[in-house]
């Protein structure tokens, strides 16, 4: 498996000209405010904007790092939750480091198979038995399905978060695991480390 050099050009590349662009517009924001006939709501809105796309270009930077040292199927992990998430299909993917995780997984139906983005699939699909509960995978392999989560008592900003990502959040909040998560209501793919969720551009996953 790959060392976690952390350095995946040319995202790396694209994320440092994002920011230069969102500096660069920042300092003209700051020179424009010394004429009043100028309202720069509408800039402020575009580099919010570039903001959200900056963070989500960042977390999926992120994501390939913490994953490349525990498995060399990252390619297939990101089709997989990408296919996922345009079928509106729910996943909850747990990808095991360094900490043993025994002793917080409720285990579910053993697998044992080289993990593939079709297995994967297909675990996932609505109405397979094995669909509601999580995938746990150990460096490059499926090592079990149906396993239950502990669930984290948090919320985030005021609103209830869904069962999948109390799940995510619960696990991580535990150990060092790192776990994927596609919602089936918005499609929608973040990742949970360390007790934090980070929302990814699943259109940027490569």
């Amino acid at each position: 498996m790959k060392d976690g050099n952390c350095d995946f050009s040319p995202m790396k590349q694209i994320l440092k000209e994002d920011i230069r662009q969102v500096i660069a517009a920042l300092e003209n924001n700051l020179e424009a405010m010394g004429n009043e006939n100028e309202c720069l709501l509408g800039s402020f809105e575009k580099i919010k904007e570039k903001f959200v796309s900056i963070d989500m270009k960042a977390a999926t930077f992120y994501l390939n790092c913490y994953l490349s040292p525990f498995t060399d199927k990252y390619p297939e992990l990101t089709l997989c939750v990408q296919n996922l998430s345009n079928r509106r299909h729910g996943g909850l993917i747990v990808i095991e480091r360094q900490d043993a995780l025994e002793t917080y997984i409720q285990p579910g139906i053993s697998i044992g198979a080289e993990l593939t983005h079709s297995l994967l699939e297909s675990i996932f699909f609505p109405g397979n038995p094995l669909h509601d509960g999580a995938v746990l995978v150990s460096h490059n392999q499926i090592a079990s399905a149906a396993n239950v989560l502990p669930l984290s008592a948090r919320s985030t900003e005021g609103k209830k978060l869904g069962t999948r990502h109390r799940a995510a959040l619960g696990l991580t909040e535990r150990s060092d695991a790192l776990v994927l998560v596609v919602s089936e209501e918005t499609g929608r793919v973040s990742f949970a480390l360390n007790g934090y969720m980070y929302p990814i551009n699943n259109h940027g996953l490569h």
